[in-house]
């Protein structure tokens, strides 16, 4: 590539227009996009999902298929234009010059090739060195992202390494040719949100090493105020505001941008006293859009007959030559002003208990040789020694990082599984013991579970009033057909679906209306216990705010107790009454919401909170990034689960982290830790959070 000014935008995207071409239409995906990324910079692209981010990235890197054609604007390169390049010079840009890394790791891994061969390719092809000095670097790049072990690793293939290895693998491949352009689409998505820090700050430091310029795609906000120096906005295929960080954070001059925002569980909204407040309507199709301003139909601050006519241009903004909004309106709003408040809620005293455990234990045998059932059988300890207790009314939290034993509490819950010892009575009826299909419709209407992803949990080939409808046949709801299609409607109502969604087959659906057809199917026979396991993980933040209300308001109508399963733990802090956390199948923590996220912590609680991206300029934040992998299941560390990446095993005289199980004890008003940790030391803690000093 020839000479190129480093003091001039290192990309340079004006006007773009992208679209896909089908049989019928032309579909408009990206509209009069502009941006630019400076040497260094570090852009994030944020919106919803539909909104073009992705599109914008495959632009860039000209990989838009078949039916994807850029109609219109430029981007330029470090100077040249990508749109008029050949493909035999876009081969030689891509990988070396513009690198790209997925949300998904496996996509970009070959699975019948060992990591270390893998990685080689890339300064084999790109800058024709030997294997000798191919496999030297890949072992240099392997310790570049913090992976143990690395001539293991560079002999592993890529279904022997964790989700987050893989990912600091594609990480590793992507800047072995030392980019001058990293994209990054969502490459945290899928991860615990331990390792999703560790990823973070992997890409700052790699970032600032090698002076690589990254355009980052994300709708995790948190996420985008830690990593980027500036962000661009996305709605319906248009840039809608861009800016300076943390100035569009605290001065944001776009509708769309302030309603995100009050989407989020800020620290300072409660599920009570500051509800979430959802946006509005829905997000337009491609082929719908509504004339003047795509978010018009959803805006507050809506004017007939001037948002809705004609094409609305970006503005800059007076106080910044680099923030820009696309609304008319800007200067006219009072952006200080409260929101006008969702409804408040009088809180909803716990009543009796309805479920209690009792020491429940869930081992698997498994064969050390599992392919072919041969060798000596192994335990593995999925769940060990959970004992506690959840009420009537009750939002009960329970979070911790993959393979923590989560889910295999709630299979064990619903008699998907059964325990191996212990106790679990369900209002004084033992059900350990009994496997969902010997439960009885009483038992089995009482224990019900929303799934982390709707799409697989109906079925495509009937409408959604008739799985509804099923499900209260099962339940021995309704003596008549039409008796059960009525309160089928009912429930409709219930997850404020409308009554004509009854005859759509899941298809025509979105993920959000999914969503809640799969809990209005959890509720059809007024279920006393609820299991959600990650149920709002997959939407994007405005439609996670819509769907989590509409549970609280069935829990808050039906006294329904709620046990949430995640790992996010901003929306853990706005919904539950009490959290329990979980660590290689232990409890290691229990209490209300306000004890487990102010000190004393458990070591582990401690990390996990420091992990949570907050997308708050105000909030300070001390950042504990633990080491390591969770140990196996199969082969646990002796002594306390957690004394393999703990900060804090120093402080603990005589090696008893290593030697002993730490009792579970309480230290006041019910809150329970699991920590050889002496009382003084755990209060004397400093806040993960505080807010900063106003200047």
């Amino acid at each position: 590539m020839p000479d190129w000014d480093k003091s001039q935008p290192i990309l340079e995207i004006g006007n773009l227009h992208i679209s896909f071409f089908t049989r019928l239409r032309e579909i408009p995906a990206v509209m009069d996009f502009s941006t630019t990324v400076m040497p260094g910079e570090a852009m994030g692209l944020v919106g919803e999902s539909g909104c073009g981010k992705s599109t914008v990235a495959l632009g860039v890197m000209r990989d838009l298929g078949v039916n994807g054609r850029i109609t219109q604007g430029s981007i330029r390169f470090k100077g040249r234009e990508l749109t008029e390049m050949t493909e035999s010079e876009l081969r030689r840009i891509r990988g070396s010059e513009i690198a790209m890394i997925y949300q998904e790791p496996m996509a970009s891994l070959n699975p019948a090739m060992k990591v270390g061969k893998q990685l080689a390719e890339v300064p084999m092809l790109h800058e024709g060195a030997s294997r000798r000095e191919a496999m030297e670097m890949a072992r240099r790049f392997v310790e570049d992202v913090r992976l143990p072990d690395p001539e293991r690793i560079l002999q592993a293939y890529p279904h022997q390494l964790s989700g987050g290895q893989q990912q600091r693998i594609v990480i590793a491949m992507a800047l072995m040719a030392r980019p001058s352009l990293l994209i990054l689409d969502e490459p945290t998505t899928a991860l615990d949100v331990t390792v999703e820090a560790g990823i973070v700050d992997l890409v700052k430091e790699l970032g600032r090493k090698y002076g690589t310029s990254m355009l980052f795609i994300s709708h995790n906000l948190g996420l985008i105020l830690e990593i980027c120096d500036r962000l661009c906005v996305m709605y319906s295929g248009e840039a809608v505001e861009t800016g300076d960080t943390d100035e569009v954070f605290t001065r944001m001059r776009h509708p769309y941008t302030q309603a995100l925002f009050r989407a989020i569980p800020l620290p300072g909204t409660n599920k009570n006293a500051r509800p979430l407040v959802a946006i509005p309507g829905n997000f337009p199709l491609p082929h719908e859009r509504p004339p003047g301003c795509n978010f018009g139909p959803r805006c507050d601050y809506f004017e007939a007959g001037r948002c809705d006519r004609g094409h609305i241009p970006m503005e800059t903004l007076a106080r910044s030559d680099r923030h820009e909004t696309r609304c008319l309106r800007h200067a006219e709003i009072d952006w200080d002003a409260p929101p006008d408040a969702a409804k408040a809620h009088a809180p909803t005293p716990p009543g009796e208990v309805v479920l209690r455990m009792e020491d429940v234990r869930k081992y698997y045998e498994v064969a050390a040789n599992a392919l072919f059932s041969g060798g000596e059988t192994r335990v593995v300890k999925a769940n060990e020694s959970l004992t506690f207790d959840a009420r009537e009314s009750e939002t009960l939290a329970i979070v911790g990082e993959s393979g923590c034993g989560k889910s295999t509490f709630a299979k064990v819950l619903m008699g998907l599984e059964t325990a191996t010892s212990g106790r679990i009575l369900l209002d004084d009826h033992e059900i350990q013991d009994i496997p969902i299909q010997a439960r009885d419709t009483e038992t089995v209407k009482a224990v019900q579970m929303v799934f982390q992803n709707p799409f697989d949990t109906l079925n495509p080939s009937m409408t959604v009033g008739r799985q509804i409808m099923r499900a209260l046949e099962i339940f021995g709801e309704g003596a008549t057909e039409a008796a059960r299609r009525e309160r089928m409607l009912e429930l409709l109502d219930l997850v404020k679906l409308p009554r004509e969604f009854a005859d759509r087959m899941p298809r025509q659906l979105s993920g959000g209306q999914k969503q809640r057809v799969g809990i209005a199917r959890a509720f059809a026979g007024n279920a006393r216990i609820v299991v959600a396991d990650e149920p709002v993980s997959a939407l994007d933040v405005s439609v996670a705010a819509a769907v989590t209300e509409v549970l609280l308001d069935i829990q808050r109508d039906n006294r329904t107790t709620l046990m949430f399963i995640a790992h996010d733990l901003s929306i853990v802090r706005y919904l539950s009454d009490r959290v329990l956390v979980m660590y290689l199948g232990h409890v290691v923590e229990l209490g209300t919401t306000d004890q487990v996220f102010a000190p004393p912590y458990h070591p582990y609680t401690e990390a996990l909170l420091s992990a949570v991206p907050i997308p708050d300029p105000g909030v300070e934040k001390r950042r504990i990034v633990l080491e390591g992998e969770i140990p196996s299941a199969m082969d646990p560390p002796s002594g306390c689960p957690f004394q393999t990446r703990c900060r804090w095993k120093s402080e603990v005289p005589d090696g008893l982290c290593d030697r002993e199980m730490p009792p579970m004890r309480e230290i006041g008003d019910g809150h329970r830790i699991k920590c050889h940790l002496d009382e003084e030391t755990l209060r004397a803690m400093a806040p993960v959070f505080t807010q900063a000093a106003a200047e």
